[in-house]
């Protein structure tokens, strides 16, 4: 992490005085293949140690590990979504392709998807707004979003593996929280159930009030927000905590395999996964869950109000 840390400090450095110009795909660098492109970071190589001792307790019952804890190498760098993909750059690649969205989605907590909720109409109380993030599409329309991104720019677009996340979200920190061990920190960098949040009578993502961990703190947004309204993370990506869950490329064991450690995803061809994995939590989950080691796991078909992805990109 040290060596991370003192490459980006000297590209700031260096920035600040005017004296050197980021190469191509250099750590820090943005990347945009087309208009309608996600804009992208470009995140360094590095090890990192995944996981924590935690297990958390979830709804009827079951106990979910962050563990073990193990290394990961991430050899080479990798350009991620400055920003969870928005509603904007979906409809572009719908407009491009006509592909069919889901028809239903899941609500304010539901767990049954209510036919006519869509990703133009996610029961916020008001039409989505094109820079918010794109919500209500299932890990396989986050597929198909990445392969028309690939097959429009020639370059490899995808999702982010597990490890590739939690490496991106911790931005070097060993820290409990990417800016330290404060969770009332986490407002200034994630839009979470906060105290906005508790201004709504709805229910929690996590199907109660959540009075046992609350963020006494205040985001500035009762519900989503648009992409990139609150501090990004040392990588300068935004909202990787909070905002909207996030899916990822891997199918989620209970428990992390001994391999790989290098930061791919085990290969399990769609359909026939149980689960896939979900990282970030969302606008309105409960502090624990937004942790960047905390595992979400759900469904590929699922459509949620809080579930939306952002991309990564090969570098060459």
């Amino acid at each position: 992490m040290r060596m991370i840390a003192a490459g980006l400090a000297v590209l700031a450095i260096l920035a600040a005085h005017g004296t050197v110009r980021a190469a191509d795909d250099a750590p820090g660098q943005t990347i945009r293949d087309c208009a309608a492109c996600p804009e992208m970071v470009v995140v360094p190589q590095g090890s990192f140690m995944m996981g924590s001792d935690a297990v958390n307790r979830m709804r009827g019952g079951e106990m979910r590990p962050e563990g073990p804890i193990r290394k990961i190498t991430i050899a080479k760098p990798f350009a991620v979504g400055k920003y969870e993909v928005t509603n904007k750059e979906f409809a572009a690649f719908v407009a491009a392709t006509d592909y069919a969205a889901p028809q239903a989605c899941q609500v304010w907590g539901g767990v049954n998807a209510v036919d006519g909720k869509t990703w133009r109409d996610p029961d916020y109380g008001r039409p989505p707004a094109d820079d918010e993030p794109v919500v209500c599409v299932s890990w396989r329309d986050a597929q198909a979003y990445a392969k028309w991104l690939s097959d429009t720019t020639d370059a490899h677009y995808r999702l982010l593996t597990e490890a590739e996340w939690e490496y991106a979200a911790k931005a070097g920190s060993t820290a409990t929280w990417p800016w330290g061990d404060d969770a009332q920190q986490i407002c200034a960098y994630g839009n979470v159930y906060d105290n906005e949040g508790r201004s709504d009578p709805r229910m929690t993502n996590d199907g109660g009030n959540a009075q046992r961990e609350e963020a006494e703190c205040s985001d500035g947004s009762a519900i989503v927000a648009p992409a990139g309204t609150l501090k990004p993370n040392a990588f300068g990506l935004y909202d990787m905590i909070g905002n909207v869950w996030e899916w990822t490329e891997d199918c989620s064991a209970t428990l992390y395999p001994a391999e790989p450690t290098d930061g791919s995803a085990a290969a399990v061809a769609p359909g026939t996964c149980e689960k896939r994995a979900v990282r970030s939590g969302s606008w309105r989950t409960r502090l624990s869950r937004h942790r960047p080691t905390f595992r979400g796991r759900d469904p590929e078909t699922t459509a949620s109000n809080i579930f939306g992805f952002r991309v990564a990109r090969d570098i060459e």
